[in-house]
């Protein structure tokens, strides 16, 4: 086996040996040998016969072979000359080790136990195969025909090889290493058969040339490694850049659509169509939006945690599409909370109005309705020309009656201004039916001049008879002029006691209430004036009848009978307890009112405070973080559940403020916290929880992919916190220069102190803003002392996949990488325009370099 060995390597400098112990003995051989193995010059031999001289050329040996750090145990040169085999092969043995197999270590084990564990890996897929030692485990021959077949498996059927064949398989791999593999036979097949425990330097060193021979393909196999482990952190990076484009998209999309819904302040006609807009308002905040705000705050999360995992694999940092960065998303968001601002407050001013607007509007009509009542034909009595034909007692009541009539007619002048004022307001307000009511009061004012002027060419036409006049019932008149205003007193009655009212407060109702116990204090006076009044008709009657005067059974100046009085008063009298009726069920719902507003009140001033005191300490806990990472983060998030446990006590809270909105009720005194600064503040504390487990959660990445100890962490931790005086996360550069000389930096005032600082300061700042997070300084603490892939290692690592060309085929690619990672280097690897390029030739330079710089990969 040693003697193959030799005469493997001896044959490239044209020469071999058949007799180690006397080939050797001059020495020159010797020497010869040991310069094909190491690459080196030895000496220049002597070449005399004399035993000094080979005594000489064999020290020579032993010296080089010394220089290498072996030692030679008992091994000395006159041993050699004189032919001594048990030392001869002791020496070629230990040449072998030092030059074939000592270099070889895999996982960093022992040169042994390196090569036996190459061995295991490679033959691991083979049935009937077990590698365990150099010797009996390949009596069988299945292991070296194993070795064969796994790096060329065109040179071996190893399905057709029996276990019960030695003989056969052991011949078989001899013959087919030393026919392709240029690895002379060393071993006998029947010797290794026939022996209960072959030789294990002999396997070794076989087995060595084996190793040595497919170390090329070793190098393609650790280099396809490296580059499928860059290319798997590639494909994992697009992922979830892919995502990010995603989850951006669909929510800047979300916010385009939802902000003109918002900014829409087109008001509906009537109460039912606010309120359902109201309705759909509440939707969204209570099912839409808090939704979208977990999207938010998950997709800054996604985006932080990218841009953390780019950093520490050497990547450059991850720039979203236009418009679609961050902070186009917080523009989008700001946008969206600027057209929600105000919406909710728009729909119930607008709900208040329309409200407004119908009790106006049924007034409107009320009073119109009495008015058109009152006017019916009037037009026709004033244009009657009765005084043509009346005798003159009939002119002078006529006159009288006129008289009576301009009194009434005066009375009602209020009214008209009334129905003109409300019919005002309500074009004003932007009533939807401003046209009727304007076409109703034009018509009532037109009629309203009509009636004045016909009102005036009558009393011209009676006033030109009244010298006629000469007697005049003075009861009756004096009947008529009270009965008139009283008439009217009680019509007014009438009209207030029926008037619709609205009132938000309390205070207005009970005003309303003090307004009607102030009004019923005057019934009696006006019992008493009714009777005065029927008393003068009473009167008219008795003097009538005592001189025998025959009425016409009606007063000639009034058409305000006794009857209608009566029925009147009768009617005012109705109507007082029904106006009692309908305030006072107007104070309980008041009182229920206010009973709502203080239960609101006391769940809001207690929730209200307590989000403000975790956010606080939420500020306290990100700055004061105590123990390990793990620790902090499984404090935090036992922090995050419980505040995800008191949702219930905003629920209760989005309830009463519920009851609160359908009530209408649009005030509270009782509290300076809205539901909308509750909402708010809740997302923000949300938002905030989130973002700082984020931080701790990114601290670990980073920690543990650079390898940072929890001390280390701990230690950076505390010294940074130190110097944040203000506890606002961040270094201002004076802090962040004391923070490095505690840690033992020398970036003192002076000139190479001030340029390590500044340089420092371009790689934890490099935008320049004036300030140093925790995670840039945790990432500078780590960064410069890592081992981490570059562009020039993959490159270098395909260069061996490519067998030293410059340029790679996609049959390489396919053959040393998985398919997956095979293709995606095909797909996106430019073609080679070098002068040595040949058809179907990719550039993995550019490629390589592409993976760490600006590209669209």
């Amino acid at each position: 086996t040693f003697t193959a060995w030799c005469n493997s390597h001896l044959r490239k400098a044209g020469t071999q040996i058949e007799n180690i112990d006397e080939d050797f003995r001059d020495g020159l051989k010797l020497m010869l040998l040991l310069e094909v193995i190491s690459g080196e010059r030895l000496p220049k031999p002597e070449r005399g016969k004399m035993r000094v001289h080979k005594i000489n050329n064999v020290n020579k040996a032993l010296d080089f072979i010394a220089s290498k750090g072996v030692k030679l145990v008992s091994i000395g040169a006159e041993e050699i000359v004189d032919g001594n085999a048990k030392m001869t092969l002791g020496m070629i043995w230990t040449i072998i080790l030092r030059f074939a197999i000592q270099d070889i270590s895999v996982e960093e084990t022992s040169a042994k136990e390196g090569l036996l564990l190459w061995c295991q890996r490679k033959t691991a897929p083979y049935k009937n195969v077990n590698v365990q030692n150099f010797h009996i485990s390949w009596k069988d021959g299945l292991a070296f025909n194993a070795l064969i077949h796994r790096h060329r498996p065109e040179l071996i059927e190893y399905d057709k090889l029996r276990k019960d064949d030695p003989v056969t398989n052991l011949n078989n791999a001899f013959e087919v290493a030393e026919k392709y593999l240029d690895i002379p036979k060393m071993l006998d097949a029947e010797d290794i058969v026939n022996t209960a425990r072959p030789d294990e330097k002999a396997i070794m060193t076989y087995v060595s040339s084996f190793y040595h021979a497919f170390s090329g393909a070793q190098k393609a196999e650790t280099a396809a490694n490296r580059i499928c482990k860059v290319l798997a952190v590639n494909q994992e990076n697009e992922h979830l850049m892919e995502d990010y484009e995603r989850l951006a998209s669909d929510l800047l999309e979300w916010i385009r659509r939802t902000i003109p819904w918002l900014e829409d302040r087109v008001p509906q006609k009537t109460i039912q169509e606010m309120q359902q807009k109201l309705e759909d308002f509440r939707d969204y905040r209570r099912v839409h939006k808090p939704p979208k705000v977990q999207e938010k705050c998950q997709l800054e999360i996604n985006f932080n945690t990218l841009q953390t995992k780019l950093r520490l694999s050497n990547r450059p940092a991850f720039m979203p599409s236009e418009g679609k960065m961050v902070s186009d998303i917080n523009n989008g968001w700001q946008h969206l909370e600027q057209a929600e601002k105000g919406y909710e407050e728009w729909l119930l001013n607008e709900i208040r109005r329309l409200e407004r607007l119908d009790h106006l509007a049924e007034k409107f009509r009320q009073k119109a309705s009495i008015h058109e009542a009152w006017t019916d034909g009037k037009e026709a009595m004033l244009k009657h020309r009765d005084y043509e034909t009346a005798t003159l007692s009939d002119i002078k009541a006529l006159i009288r009656k006129h008289e009576a009539f301009e009194s009434d007619l005066a009375a009602h002048q209020d009214r008209v201004e009334q129905i003109a004022a409300i019919a005002q307001e309500l074009n004003e307000l932007d009533y939807y039916d401003s046209h009727n009511v304007n076409t109703r009061c034009q018509k009532i004012c037109d009629q309203w001049d009509a009636l004045g002027s016909l009102t005036h060419s009558r009393r011209e036409a009676l006033e030109k008879t009244e010298k006629q006049l000469e007697t005049i019932d003075q009861l009756h008149l004096e009947y008529a002029k009270r009965a008139a205003p009283f008439n009217n007193w009680m019509e007014s009655a009438m009209e207030d006691l029926q008037d619709m009212f609205i009132v938000h407060t309390i205070e207005e109702i009970e005003g309303l209430i003090s307004a009607h116990d102030q009004f019923k204090s005057t019934l009696p006076d006006a019992d008493r004036e009714r009777e005065a009044i029927l008393a003068i008709h009473k009167e008219a009657q008795r003097i009538a009848e005592s001189n025998h005067i025959k009425l016409s059974g009606s007063n000639p100046y009034t058409t305000v009978t006794p009857q209608i009085i009566n029925s009147k008063w009768e009617k005012v009298q109705q109507l007082v307890p029904k106006r009692d009726h309908a305030l006072l069920e107007e104070q309980s719902k008041q009182q229920s009112n206010e009973h709502l507003r203080r239960q609101f009140a006391s769940q809001a001033n207690i929730v209200g405070p307590w989000i403000q005191t975790k956010m606080e300490e939420i500020g306290r806990i990100s700055i004061e973080m105590n123990g390990t990472l793990e620790d902090q983060l499984s404090h935090l998030k036992q922090y995050e559940r419980s505040i995800v446990d008191y949702k219930p006590n905003l629920d209760l809270l989005e309830q009463q403020h519920q009851l609160i909105q359908e009530a209408l009720i649009f005030d509270n005194k009782h509290t300076n916290y809205t539901m909308e600064h509750i909402r708010v503040g809740w997302e923000q504390l949300l938002t905030t929880i989130a973002r700082t487990i984020n931080e701790v959660e990114n601290q670990i990445l980073t920690r543990d992919a650079k390898g940072i100890s929890q001390e280390q962490m701990q230690e950076f931790r505390a010294s940074f916190n130190h110097f944040d005086k203000d506890h606002g996360g961040a270094l201002g550069p004076e802090e962040f220069k004391a923070c490095l000389i505690s840690l033992g930096y020398d970036v003192e005032n002076d000139r190479q102190g001030d340029a390590e600082f500044n340089r420092i300061m371009s790689v934890v700042d490099p935008n320049h803003s004036g300030l140093v997070t925790f995670q840039a300084f945790i990432d500078f603490m780590s960064r410069e002392t890592t081992d981490t892939d570059t562009a020039d290692q993959v490159i270098a690592s395909f260069k061996v996949l490519a067998g030293d060309k410059n340029f790679i085929t996609a049959e390489e690619l396919r053959r040393e990488l998985p398919p997956d990672q095979a293709e995606y280097c095909i797909a996106r690897m430019a073609p080679y325009q070098g002068p040595d390029a040949v058809p179907g030739a990719l550039d993995y330079k550019s490629f390589s370099t592409a993976l760490y710089g600006e590209s669209d990969l």
